[in-house]
């Protein structure tokens, strides 16, 4: 890959307490590779002022306020009063991560409250006109239906780690989605994952880390470890232990699968990818404004981040 290469990490968790004492380091380091942008997302009410400080702290971050399925159960009778307010004061910010899961974890919670929860923030995010990134683990079909009864969503819908059929894409991108591809990419067979991949619209393709989550399970000998996590291999070891803590600089490792299956140079669809990242991301009032040519500015960035680096606090 070249030096010029501009990536841009469409969806993370790096105020997530397993890696948010190491922020600074991830972003230097992630930057030096090329990664030049990072949608953070909340994904319960504990988090959301975590996303919004690191969103006035770093120029490259753009915050993400959502209520993920997982956390339904624990929001406070006025979570969505609370989530209106902080997009309120926090014009830049998106909407995410939010969601439905039927898989194993999301079993154990209910569907219906899942439902519920979802089209709320789905319609929030229509009313304020801005991007959404959902979550969605074995509920395509409900998921499509609800996007069907509430959207067309012109401000963007990105399915974050898309995993869903390659059938199911066009319906999906005439709504206004996005697919973002992460290391759970690896996950699908090989075949599988490049006919769905080749379904997807060329203008709809997003790259992500999903960090700390999300760790590729190909290629690791390419790996960027996280600074100080125990469960890293020793030098030798060839098995990654569940727990490893996955590095968002890693995009390089999705970028270098996703163009290996629609068979494209990694340069080509690193920028496909960035391109399509920064125009779903400039919405009024957001941080960024989308122009065909941004380096220069990006190069500034990247000379803040590594010169002056900010600390963000524990949770």
């Amino acid at each position: 890959m070249s030096r010029g290469v501009r990536l841009f990490d469409a969806h993370c968790h790096l105020h997530d307490p397993r890696i948010a004492h190491v922020a600074p380091q991830l972003i230097n380091t992630a930057t030096q590779s090329g990664v030049l942008r990072f949608a953070v997302n909340g994904v319960c009410e504990g988090d959301w002022g975590l996303v919004k400080q690191m969103g006035e702290q770093y120029p490259s971050v753009i915050p993400c306020f959502g209520l993920h399925p997982w956390y339904v159960t624990e929001r406070t009778p006025d979570w969505l009063k609370v989530m209106k307010e902080f997009f309120s004061s926090t014009p830049s910010a998106a909407v995410g991560e939010i969601g439905l899961d039927k898989g194993s974890h999301g079993k154990t919670i209910d569907f219906q409250l899942q439902v519920q929860c979802f089209r709320q923030q789905l319609e929030l995010a229509k009313e304020l006109d801005r991007p959404v990134s959902i979550h969605c683990i074995r509920a395509y079909g409900d998921l499509l239906e609800i996007m069907q009864s509430i959207g067309p969503f012109p401000a963007g819908a990105i399915l974050h780690s898309y995993l869903g059929s390659a059938e199911m894409a066009a319906g999906l991108a005439k709504l206004g989605a996005y697919f973002s591809f992460s290391g759970y990419l690896m996950s699908m067979k090989q075949q599988k994952a490049k006919k769905m991949l080749k379904a997807v619209p060329t203008e709809r393709i997003l790259l992500e880390s999903d960090a700390p989550d999300g760790l590729p399970t190909l290629n690791t000998s390419s790996l960027v470890w996280v600074p100080g996590d125990p469960s890293v291999p020793q030098e030798g070891g060839s098995t990654l232990p569940k727990e490893t803590l996955n590095h968002p600089a890693n995009i390089r490792t999705v970028l270098n699968y996703v163009a290996s299956l629609i068979e494209m140079p990694e340069e080509e669809v690193a920028e496909i990818g960035y391109k399509n990242a920064m125009r779903v991301f400039s919405y009024p009032a957001s941080k960024f404004v989308y122009k065909t040519d941004v380096l220069s500015y990006d190069n500034q960035i990247c000379a803040m981040l590594i010169c002056a680096p900010r600390v963000l606090c524990k949770p």
